[in-house]
């Protein structure tokens, strides 16, 4: 039976997605200010300017932040895969790869939450495919078949395979992924990145012991999700 364990991400630091996306933002925002100052020239504009220019980048910081936590590991529970909010949770027919049942567990990332999406088990990669799509809302019901999307199965050492799919949103317009078929994945170790609000769908073995309720508000790589079946703990 597996214990807790923790691994430590060392710092606060950005994630590389955002490097070309804060480097482009603060050029423009340089030119804007060069701008400003050449155009107006008052003191006025420059607070406002140089004020707005400011609370920019400290969002964009802050969208591609990797905040330092002790991420939570455990061969028999399933970690969150993502920051924010659980919005599904409930029995579906999963037809992309299992053709079965599976209990759904869906996870809405807001601008404001980290985005960076970790793999909730660790295991080998038995299956990868990304689909374009639309971009509906990120919690409308289709946005799991219909959005673009990208569909991860990682099976763990006991053989129990879990899919973890990665949802655009009507905001989120870039979804990277980084792992491959065959490739062997660490529990929490970084599984790919979504800009700009989205979700993150798991699809679990029936008798899953579900341990989140609708609505709580949860930690990528801390929050437990469940306990795969015959697997609890006594």
């Amino acid at each position: 039976m597996g214990q807790n364990k923790k691994r430590r991400l060392s710092k606060m630091k950005i994630h590389r997605e955002g490097y070309k996306t804060l480097l482009v933002t603060g050029i423009v925002l340089l030119v804007v200010n060069l701008v400003v100052a050449l155009v107006i020239g008052t003191n006025t504009a420059y607070i406002i300017s140089g004020s707005l220019s400011l609370i920019i980048i400290l969002a964009f910081a802050s969208f591609f932040r990797i905040p330092f936590r002790d991420l939570v590991l455990h061969d028999n529970k399933i970690i969150a895969p993502a920051d924010g909010k659980v919005v599904v949770i409930e029995e579906v027919s999963e037809n992309e790869y299992f053709n079965e049942r599976r209990v759904q567990v869906s996870i809405f990332m807001s601008p404001a939450n980290v985005h960076v999406n970790r793999a909730p088990l660790a295991g080998v990669v038995k299956y990868q495919k990304y689909h374009p799509g639309k971009y509906l809302v990120a919690w409308h019901p289709k946005s799991s078949e219909e959005n673009e999307r990208n569909t991860v199965v990682i099976e763990n050492d006991e053989g129990v395979e879990i899919l973890i799919r990665q949802i655009a949103g009507k905001l989120a317009r870039k979804i990277r992924w980084y792992l491959n078929e065959g490739d062997e994945v660490l529990q929490g170790g970084e599984l790919g990145f979504i800009k700009f609000g989205s979700r993150v769908d798991l699809f679990l073995p029936v008798g899953t012991k579900i341990e989140v309720d609708l609505k709580q508000k949860v930690q990528g790589g801390i929050t437990v999700i469940g306990t795969l079946p015959d697997c609890e703990e006594e």
